[in-house]
């Protein structure tokens, strides 16, 4: 008798549970994904290419996790399995109250049953929330590594929202590759600051098939680094693992699932962003590193931003859009944009608010904290659309920008326009180039 299963997911870890701990396997039937997070995912199929066509001829629905008690009760489903991330603990166990409810399980999958093991050494970043700055991270650690001749091949965590059988490996070496792939905003976000310094970045839905892709890789491959999605623990076996920590945010780094995994699991942690946290915050974050893992070594780290055209802010009227998840589900009051418009003397936040139309409307709605921010939403070419129509109506003397993408290139903005950039800085000792020699070194990677 198999056993009914639902993943509840949010297009990305539950596909990656599927594969590495249910396909193929005879004794479990997952009856169905449910989605969250992220709009306009469900209603689709994970098809029978990807799920295996000997058990699942029919591919394997998707639907809104909104119903999933009653999906629980009309599919006879014995296991639900949770496989999404940065999601407080209250909310992971008022999800499993719900499903045991229900009657079924609750499960929670770990790293054991789920990471593949490379052929090549692997680094892996991570972080304890959505936008603690990893990008800039895997990015720092990629460019100490090219420097020593090393050829860095990034596998980032997926996203994959258009067609999964087309999104099965992706490889992204030049900005073409973008609109070849029909990347969304937030995969441009995450793919154009790799492809821009040189290096080549796989995505995709099988991680096991582009984790051989890219060991293979056609420019060479010396060293996979994984560059983890929101707080999620890694896809691949780790060889060094970088976890980074935001005192923006002090305790979510022992109160979000699975960013506590990721604090524990990390050889290094960075704490980044103190040239702007409060100093109580910053000892708060590291006398919790010292509890749950007092043998990672701690590195301090910020985050200058860098700005084009200052002028453009003093004294004006301007609209802030910055990194759409990290305002969402991340919750982050202010980014880089903010800071930078304070800095620079803005008279004004223009508040985007009352001149949202459509997607980026109902982003408001369902996230009514985010304040006097836009967030550069673009899962689908509707909420593009809408994200430009919304900066086209909203009143200002000039928008900016703090993605880390060209938005002028995917949405049309009349308004002038200033650009916001962001890299880390370590501060002080260890930092990342002694953390990179020691693995250089052990690894025989020295060329």
């Amino acid at each position: 008798m198999r056993r009914n299963v639902i993943i509840i997911g949010a297009a990305g870890r539950d596909f990656h549970n599927f594969n590495t701990f249910f396909r193929g396997k005879a004794e479990y039937n997952v009856v169905a994904f449910t989605a969250a997070q992220i709009p306009d995912i469900d209603g689709r199929k994970y098809p029978k290419e990807l799920a295996g066509a000997d058990l699942y001829p029919n591919g394997i629905p998707i639907y809104a996790e909104s119903d999933l008690p009653k999906l629980i009760k009309d599919l006879d489903v014995v296991d639900c399995v949770f496989s999404y991330s940065d999601v407080p603990y209250q909310r992971v166990m008022n999800m499993s109250a719900m499903v045991n409810a229900a009657g079924a399980n609750f499960m929670l999958l770990g790293p054991g049953e789920t990471m593949v093991k490379s052929t090549k050494p692997v680094i892996a970043v991570g972080a304890t929330r959505t936008g603690c700055g990893k990008s800039q991270t895997s990015r720092r650690i990629i460019e100490i590594l090219m420097a020593k001749g090393l050829k860095v091949v990034a596998v980032r965590h997926p996203m994959p929202y258009g067609d999964l059988n087309a999104q099965k490996v992706q490889r992204f070496a030049k900005v073409e590759d973008l609109a070849k792939h029909k990347c969304t905003i937030e995969e441009m976000e995450e793919y154009e600051p790799h492809v821009v310094r040189g290096n080549v970045i796989y995505a995709g839905v099988d991680y096991e098939a582009i984790l051989r892709a890219a060991e293979n890789d056609p420019d060479g491959c010396d060293v996979v680094l994984w560059d983890g999605g929101n707080n999620d623990f890694p896809f691949y076996k780790p060889d060094l693992t970088v976890g980074v920590a935001d005192p923006h945010r002090p305790g979510a780094e022992v109160s979000y699932y699975p960013g506590e995994v990721v604090a524990r699991i990390s050889d290094v942690i960075v704490i980044n962003k103190i040239d702007s946290a409060d100093i109580a915050n910053i000892q708060k974050v590291r006398d919790n590193i010292a509890k749950i893992n007092p043998n990672a070594k701690v590195i301090d780290g910020a985050s200058p931003l860098t700005v084009d055209k200052p002028e453009l802010i003093r004294g004006k009227r301007v609209l802030v859009v910055e990194d759409g998840p990290t305002l969402t589900h991340g919750e982050m009051k202010i980014g880089a944009g903010t800071v930078a418009a304070n800095k620079y003397g803005a008279a004004e936040l223009v508040d985007p608010r009352p001149y949202a139309v459509g997607k980026l409307a109902e982003t408001f709605r369902i996230y009514p904290n985010i304040g006097t921010l836009l967030p550069a939403m673009g899962y689908g070419d509707e909420q593009t659309r809408d994200l430009e129509k919304t900066i086209a109506n909203t009143p200002c003397d000039a928008v900016v920008i703090a993605t880390p993408i060209d938005l002028n290139r995917i949405v049309k903005i009349n308004q002038p326009c200033v650009k916001v950039g962001y890299d880390l800085q370590e501060i002080g000792k260890p930092d990342l180039t002694e953390i990179l020699d020691e693995f250089v070194k052990k690894h025989n990677l020295v060329k």
